[in-house]
């Protein structure tokens, strides 16, 4: 290039004149040699231009050093451009909405299609260099011009710039709260910064960034890495909460903080969520209300609390709460018949009937003795085993109430003409056998393990991993059926983050189905939604050992069943149609859908429960 030639810089399209900081696009210069030669304009001109631009030179620095590195923009708002009238700020006079270009640190204004992409991911440490050398090149060039450039008042701007940049790049609290959720990139305090940024007018805002990292579920996400900053948790832990959505990101958010360890921003999060719950209002207020319960349950110190909680889930009321929920819910008590079903459809015409069964329900029973007697086979016996693991915690609840319910089952088979007998054996999962469980030749054995193998430890809490133990004894046994139910719901070694995310679409799912089927001020509700709260407190709230609700989707059992040797009984197709043709009319909510073999059960498509059969 010769010398005193112009050049273009690739990056931004401008014409750069020799010995002139005055940077303009050719296209606005009409004056311009065709041929690309020397800028021509008078002194005054350039003086003029020069006093312009230095100030849009500053405004251009100030923005890039508001500008830092962020992990995440928050969904719930995103800071919008500030496209401002600057020159007020500085004492000049009024100038346009200005956007900024990604380099240009003392040029003309760029098109308003310029993008500032880039800059919202520059960190300070990469943008102040680059800030430096601009400046650097803008004074070498300044040099070369006819006279020197001295701004008016000096003194005054460089006093507001002091406070500028002190507030720009401090990193107190207050400042980092600010630009980290909604709003204007900067808020002041009350002070003379704050009266000179409200003349400051915001431009449309940007679209809201997209965490890669986030999880969503049924409208929650987790938030970015550093969650006691956002502003949607800041402002809810000083307020209730006041929609919906607003709840379930603060729960969310509430367990990512107990995930961090951060167990204080958590209990913030609480504490205000539990002024919005409601355990007797609609469902979204009872589920608010269980959740925090459970997360509650999770950062308590105190060990009479854990352990008051565990003699909760074990006791007596729990169990009766739950054969309650399970006797009120289509998505259980039709599951259970689905089980039913099965039965009866594997043993055919045989008249002696023996069943196994490792958490015996009156409800599901007494449904098994009308289905049997309509067969209408003569001569027809039902033997029931139930079977106790002394070691399971679940036992001593179990062993008491057996008694009762072998007394009124004897009574209903009694009434149906089925010849009835009921014993209750204890034996661990290693000592099962046909032996031992009475099992006796030319009887048809039916193995019934609805919600109770997800009570059983597995590999991931015992080295023994009585799960599988479990199987591979009952598949030795050789059942003409194992029938399983099971809630459709990741509790086992899911991260606690996932489980709960799950938990809460599980858990309300079946809440809003409450309200389609029973009343909400009804006393039979209250005690199965205790029952079901424990549950869910127990899935979220406890760790090891202590978490004794551990269930599995289907296509894990399945995985386990596989491996223990056992291979999938198809339902029958009407499968369906016979659940329901037993059971007054259900809420259109609900959805009973027989798929590949196996009856799936739910409510607004969310899959609360699956019924399968095995051999």
């Amino acid at each position: 290039m010769e010398p005193g030639a112009p050049w273009r810089d690739p990056r931004q399209g401008y014409l750069y004149g020799v010995g002139s900081a005055v940077q303009m696009p050719m296209q606005q210069r009409p004056d311009a040699a065709a041929a690309g030669g020397v800028l021509k304009r008078s002194l005054g001109e350039m003086e003029r231009w020069q006093q312009q631009h230095r100030q849009v030179a500053v405004q251009q620095e100030l923005y890039l050093r508001a500008v830092r590195q962020r992990t995440a923009v928050p969904s719930a708002g995103v800071s919008p451009l500030i496209s401002a009238d600057i020159a007020a700020v500085l004492g000049g006079a009024a100038s346009q909405p200005m956007v900024l270009s990604g380099f240009s640190m003392g040029g003309a204004l760029a098109s308003p299609t310029s993008t500032l992409s880039s800059l919202t991911t520059v960190s300070r440490a990469e943008a102040m260099p680059l800030m430096q050398s601009q400046l650097q090149r803008q004074q070498v060039m300044a040099h070369g011009t006819a006279r020197a450039l001295a701004p008016p008042a000096a003194a005054s701007d460089a006093s507001i710039l002091l406070e500028l940049e002190k507030r720009l790049l401090g990193d107190d609290d207050e400042v980092e709260a600010a630009m980290s959720g909604t709003g204007s990139a900067v808020t002041g305090t009350g002070s003379e910064w704050e009266e000179q940024l409200n003349s400051i007018t915001a431009a449309p805002p940007l679209p809201a960034a997209t965490h890669p990292n986030n999880n969503n579920a049924a409208g929650m996400t987790r938030s970015p890495s550093n969650s006691s900053t956002s502003t949607a948790s800041s402002s809810a832990s000083c307020s209730p909460p006041t929609s919906a959505s607003t709840s379930r990101q603060l729960l969310s958010e509430a367990a990512a903080a107990i995930a961090d360890g951060n167990h204080e921003t958590a209990a913030t999060h609480l504490a205000a969520l539990k002024r919005a719950a409601n355990s007797r209002g609609e469902a979204e207020q009872r589920l608010v209300a269980m959740m925090v319960a459970a997360l509650s349950y999770r950062i308590a110190q105190a060990s009479s609390v854990l352990s008051q909680h565990l003699a909760n889930l074990c006791g007596a009321e729990q169990r009766n709460g739950s054969q309650l929920l399970h006797d009120i819910s289509p998505c259980f008590r039709l599951a259970l018949h689905a089980a039913n079903v099965a039965i009866v459809d594997s043993v055919g015409e045989h008249r002696a009937i023996h069943l196994v069964d490792f958490d015996v329900s009156a409800p599901q029973h007494a449904g098994l003795i009308k289905c049997l007697a309509d067969r209408r086979v003569p001569g027809t016996s039902l033997k029931v085993t139930a079977v106790t693991d002394p070691t399971s915690p679940f036992s001593q609840s179990l062993t008491a109430t057996l008694p009762v319910i072998g007394e009124k089952l004897q009574k209903l088979a009694e009434r149906a003409g089925i010849a009835y007998r009921f014993k209750v054996v204890s034996c661990r999962a290693t000592e099962i056998e046909a032996l031992k469980l009475g099992c006796e030749a030319g009887e048809a054995l039916a193995v019934n393990l609805a919600f109770a193998i997800s009570h059983v430890p597995d590999e991931s809490v015992s080295p023994a991993n009585p799960r599988d133990e479990i199987l591979r004894r009952v598949r030795a046994l050789g059942p003409q059926v194992v029938t399983l139910v099971e809630q459709e719901l990741n509790s086992n070694t899911a991260p606690l983050t996932t489980r709960f995310t799950d938990a809460c679409t599980h858990y309300g799912a079946i809440l809003e189905s409450l309200d389609a089927t029973i009343p909400r001020d009804s006393a039979e509700r209250a005690r199965a939604e205790a029952a079901l709260a424990e549950r869910a407190a127990n899935a979220v709230g406890r760790e090891g050992p202590d978490r004794l609700e551990r269930c599995e989707v289907y296509g894990k059992w399945r995985a386990r069943f596989g491996m223990a040797g056992f291979r999938p009984v198809a339902l029958s197709p009407g499968i369906a149609d016979q659940v329901l043709a037993r059971h007054p009319p259900i809420s259109p909510g609900f959805a009973v859908k027989a798929d590949n073999g196996v009856l799936r059960l739910g409510w607004m498509g969310r899959v609360v429960t699956v019924a399968s059969a095995w051999r």
